[in-house]
């Protein structure tokens, strides 16, 4: 009665052949390659232009028209990327996977430069949701562009390469910190205190602020920017950290940004490695996921309607068609969730949580509390999921995260389940998310590959 009525709660592992595990292994490793590259939202849709290339695929806007087998792309001011592939018959719906390519960062404001104590410092304010504490004393890189007046754009690039200098935001030391560990947790360091070193050596000169005219003498040399070139900037910080294998057995990946570029680079490599489906797959990688999907850049942009509007005309369909056909599409809202942690068991409910290594992960709804914020799939829906990964052999898990009230979160999937489409989340559980080293495991990553490449397929 046990096998026939109870969910069997193995480790995938066991069961795992030689072949299999250097399969996961070596998927793995392009994941890891990926993140070490890529650490923006424009670093991510540079390379991805250049994947779907090389796989065939072309800018829609230079194409006349399409039709089954073909493979387009769309790229939307080089922050977020659509992709397809087109399907025997476009006006039966699509399935599509969406997931997001930017992650909590540290953006420089507006006039970020400063000098005190004869240190030059740059003023970031965070982005997405961050605990402030754990950016302070690690090695972090630069990485954007500078647009100049002229429309001339410089990129920057520093602190990924051995060569290359770090910077750093200072902590108070332990001897000085009495106050401030009396402060909780979240309080112990301020937005406001978030300001990055850069230098401390002062220009030969008479001038006033002596230290910040030799950076800002430094830049102009190598980039021929000013200060009042960061007025039209946008610069990341993010941790300077390498992803790496962890652990004895190199099973689990600990990196930077893999909330949520895991879902990205496993939906991307899924559709890559289509060569024809019957219905069309599509691949949408978004920005602005971890601060609300605002913006032309986020999911609630209407270019993505605009980019459905472009594949339906060259496609010969009547725009009239498309909310109908989005009420028949089906969509996995690729975005990772909160593994159980271990040092933590207080704010979890253990019969409801994401586990490492017990694949991808399944969750009805997100939001917070009173399911505030969700789409809540149907049980039709996750019904059809369910018996799309059962028949295939996709190990996977259905869960919330954490106990009902703690927190909570969101993903892009209210808002094109807000279009009519059948959504449900469906993504890796992550370690440390939100953190400058977050963590995965390989098993799950190539878990998901294999669910989303059937999910694609699926007629």
């Amino acid at each position: 009665m046990e096998e026939k009525l109870l969910r069997k709660k193995i480790n995938p592992w066991e069961n795992i052949d030689i072949d299999e595990k250097d399969k996961i292994y070596n998927f793995s490793q392009g994941f890891i390659e990926f993140l070490k590259e890529n650490k923006t939202e424009r670093e991510c849709t540079k390379t991805i232009e250049e994947k779907l290339k090389e796989k065939g695929f072309k800018n829609i806007e230079k194409v006349d028209n399409i039709k089954s087998g073909d493979k387009i792309y769309y790229m939307n001011r080089k922050k977020n990327i659509y992709a397809g592939i087109i399907g025997e018959d476009l006006s039966q719906g699509f399935n599509m996977i969406g997931a997001h390519i930017d992650s909590p960062r540290l953006d420089l404001k507006p006039n970020p430069l400063y000098e005190d104590a004869d240190l030059a410092l740059l003023k970031t304010h965070y982005y997405g949701g961050i605990k402030k504490y754990q950016w302070v004393n690690i090695p972090l890189s630069m990485h954007g562009i500078i647009v100049k007046k002229d429309g001339h754009k410089v990129e920057i690039n520093i602190g990924e390469k051995e060569e290359d200098p770090i910077f750093t935001i200072a902590d108070l030391l332990p001897h000085l910190s009495s106050i401030q560990d009396k402060k909780p947790l979240k309080d112990a360091i301020e937005g406001e205190d978030l300001n990055i070193l850069a230098g401390s050596i002062p220009l030969n000169t008479s001038e006033k602020e002596k230290v910040k005219l030799n950076i800002l003498t430094i830049l102009n040399e190598k980039y021929g920017i000013t200060e009042e070139d960061f007025t039209s900037s946008e610069i990341e910080f993010t941790p300077a950290m390498k992803p790496k294998d962890l652990g004895f057995d190199r099973s689990l990946i600990a990196g930077y940004g893999q909330d949520d570029r895991v879902c990205a680079y496993t939906s991307l490599q899924a559709l890559l490695n289509i060569e024809k489906t019957s219905k069309t797959a599509l691949c949408v990688l978004v920005d602005k996921e971890e601060i609300g999907s605002m913006g032309n850049t986020g999911m609630f942009s209407n270019t993505f309607d605009y980019f459905i509007d472009i594949l339906f005309e060259k496609a010969n369909i009547s725009k009239t068609e498309k909310n109908k056909i989005y009420n028949i599409s089906k969509v996995l809202s690729a975005d990772v969730t909160g593994a159980y942690n271990p040092n933590y068991k207080d704010i979890y409910e253990k019969n409801n949580e994401s586990y490492i290594n017990k694949g991808i992960s399944i969750l009805k709804y997100t939001g917070s509390a009173s399911k505030a914020g969700a789409s809540d799939a149907n049980a039709e829906y996750l019904g059809y999921i369910r018996n799309l990964f059962e028949t295939n052999g996709i190990t996977y898990q259905v869960s919330e995260m954490g106990k009902i009230g703690i927190g909570g979160g969101g993903t892009i999937a209210y808002i094109l389940a807000n279009k009519g489409m059948d959504v449900i989340d469906c993504g890796i559980p992550i370690m440390s998310m939100h953190s400058p080293y977050e963590i995965s495991s390989k098993f799950d990553i190539y878990t998901a590959y294999k669910a989303y490449k059937i999910f694609y397929e699926a007629s």
